[in-house]
């Protein structure tokens, strides 16, 4: 059972599902790697986080140019096109027959490796690809039940060190960041960049409302996050002023409200950040109002 932003419920469904490797349909508990696979050995890869709804992959087009952007990052060759990885996914869906509630991990890694070493030139194999889907639908009380930040002491890195832009295999400052808010008796870890402004969550977004104002980091030092982005793009179209700087972790303490967003469970209040409650502790107004034009986004999106 996972916990936080991401609680989910779960579903007995999911033991027969069936796993794409490499373009091939295996049970769900045969979908292996070998050990000299790049992403088990180096987390030399990078990944996607996709929701299904209405039977279509919500965003799938941002999610796919973020996957080839980072390929491009690491000199990747994925060995595909994106028309043909999107006819992949969609034929992994249809032999599941998965319509709704569902949660795909797109993996990619750098293939497989002659001996256990990072030099990219002892790859013996095209790119490891994985489609894992489950039926996954957000714990419902997730949207409501406002969530717990601690403030790590784990920083998220510069561009030169490694690169928070990468959606890489190689999480392990957000693993620390996170076991780190878990000992504190919070839900997730919330973390800070280089110069000590806030950046973002150890595995979602970060906003605050003040004065019925959105602000969120200035984005240098987290991923490109499609939920985020779109939660930009709808304050922007919804007369909501919205601003991406950069702040102080004090500005959170008195904020009004806060949240953070991702692609699964997409908005989720925050009511503590380091035993300070925010706000009232609860859901606000603009929260509730951003999850209601998130939804029906995704509709549009999924119904086009």
């Amino acid at each position: 059972m996972s916990f936080g932003t991401h609680a989910y419920v779960p579903d007995d469904r999911n033991a027969s599902v069936l796993f794409n490797v490499n373009g091939e349909l295996v049970p769900r508990e045969k979908a292996v790697v070998n050990v000299f696979d790049s992403g088990f050995m180096l987390g030399d890869g990078v990944w996607e986080g996709l929701r299904v709804h209405q039977g279509r992959i919500a965003f799938l087009t941002d999610h796919l140019d973020r996957l080839w952007e980072g390929a491009a990052a690491l000199d990747i060759d994925i060995g595909l096109t994106q028309a043909a990885l999107t006819v992949r996914l969609y034929a992994t869906l249809r032999a599941n027959d998965m319509t709704e509630g569902v949660h795909i991990r797109l993996m990619l890694t750098r293939g497989l490796r002659s001996t256990p070493y990072q030099d990219p030139r002892v790859v013996i194999s095209a790119p490891t690809i994985v489609i894992a889907p489950e039926y996954k639908a957000p714990d419902p009380s997730t949207a409501s039940k406002p969530l717990r930040l601690y403030t790590v002491s784990v920083r998220r890195g510069r561009a030169d060190v490694q690169d928070p832009g990468l959606n890489s295999h190689s999480k392990i400052n957000c693993v620390t960041a996170c076991i780190q808010a878990i000992k504190a008796g919070a839900d997730e870890g919330l973390m800070l960049d280089p110069q000590g402004f806030v950046a973002t969550c150890n595995s979602t977004h970060f906003f605050i409302v003040r004065k019925g104002e959105v602000w969120t980091s200035s984005g240098d030092y987290c991923l490109g996050g499609i939920t985020r982005g779109k939660i930009i793009e709808l304050c922007k179209a919804n007369d909501i002023p919205v601003y991406e700087r950069n702040f102080p972790l004090a500005k959170c303490y008195s904020a009004d409200e806060a949240f953070t967003t991702g692609t699964f469970a997409g908005l989720a209040p925050v009511g503590e950040i380091d035993g300070r409650k925010i706000g009232s502790g609860t859901r606000g107004l603009i929260v509730e109002r951003l999850q209601s034009l998130y939804l029906d986004l995704i509709h549009r999106d999924t119904s086009a």
